[in-house]
């Protein structure tokens, strides 16, 4: 069993009096063997969650279990690290001086290194199961496409022989014909080796074809979390349902919810991350709260709780469960 858990996980940049709190209370689950999608705009904390979990960026409060137990990110060079991060773009995560093989050998656990001659075979092990022919290991960065790049990161990420991969936006900077293969090639390894992923995308469309579950932030705060097709299918919070309706070749129930809901989205800027809005963040820009409706100053005052509702949903006006259609 391999469970990642974020326990009212924040994140806070530069100093108390005019520092920034990217990531706030977060509580957050990727169980065994799961992908979590994790969406939202740029700005919205993702990628702070993720260098968070990898040891990159400290936590000013709460903590990350893995399996139960807090996770270990000082790790001595050439020890087993049970996370490992794919970041967006491949050619800066490699280094350019480096042949293929060298940078994938140099991921390989130090106990596992049992001489020159086996560490080439894993190596090229490895790069099969990315999908690359062997003699790319004699190659540098700049040599390979960008899609190839991404799977040498892939293969360096296994290296490590982690129990749960992070990646974060790895298909963003690729060409759009290539994004296809290396999404397939990210669902089959995920399946065939049994890991979890937290797999982070502003894309809904590629977060609805890799992930189990889905987790929406918007302002340093996860709005909503369930099963993947509960959340896209019978999304509950606004927010969803705007990211829902503005997505390419969106269904039309996503925009026919939104709209029945309210008469629209508010007429506002997204907020400002430095001095985000009290109450709920989304209130400024939500069609169901007091921009819209006067009576709801509840929004203005109050953080909505997630529980209560068909799934977890930030939202105070999200359906409660009593009320919710029956779950399919």
């Amino acid at each position: 069993m391999t469970e990642l858990r974020f326990e009212r996980a924040t994140v806070r940049y530069g100093s108390r009096r005019r520092g920034t709190t990217a990531v706030t209370d977060v509580n957050l689950t990727v169980p065994d063997g799961k992908v979590v999608g994790l969406v939202g705009e740029s700005g919205s904390g993702k990628s702070t969650l993720a260098r968070a979990a990898v040891g990159l960026t400290p936590l000013a409060a709460g903590r990350i279990l893995l399996d139960g137990q807090p996770l270990r990110t000082a790790q001595r060079a050439g020890t087993r690290r049970p996370l490992q991060m794919v970041f967006q773009d491949p050619y800066s995560s490699l280094d350019p001086r480096m042949t293929i093989g060298a940078s994938i050998a140099e991921a390989i656990p130090r106990r596992h290194r049992q001489g020159a001659k086996a560490r080439r075979a894993e190596v090229v092990r490895l790069l099969g199961l990315v999908g690359l022919p062997a003699d790319r290991a004699a190659v540098y960065p700049a040599d390979l496409s960008g899609g190839q790049r991404q799977r040498v990161a892939l293969a360096r990420a296994l290296a490590g022989q982690p129990d749960v991969l992070i990646a974060d936006e790895i298909t963003s900077a690729l060409d759009v014909s290539v994004q296809g293969t290396v999404l397939n090639l990210v669902r089959d390894l995920q399946r065939r080796m049994g890991l979890s992923m937290l797999f982070i995308s502003h894309n809904l469309a590629v977060v609805r074809y890799v992930a189990d579950i889905v987790a929406v932030m918007y302002l340093g705060r996860i709005v909503e979390y369930g099963p993947a097709h509960e959340v896209l299918n019978h999304p509950q919070h606004p927010y969803t349902r705007e990211l829902l309706a503005a997505a390419p070749g969106a269904p039309d129930a996503a925009a026919d919810q939104t709209r029945a809901d309210g008469p629209g989205p508010a007429v506002a800027e997204p907020a400002d991350p430095h001095h985000p809005p009290a109450g709920c963040h989304f209130h400024p820009r939500c069609p169901m709260g007091p921009a819209m409706f006067g009576d709801r100053e509840v929004c203005r005052q109050r953080t909505p709780s997630p529980e209560g509702h068909r799934h977890l949903a930030a939202c105070h006006f999200a359906t409660p469960l009593t009320e919710a259609d029956p779950v399919s």
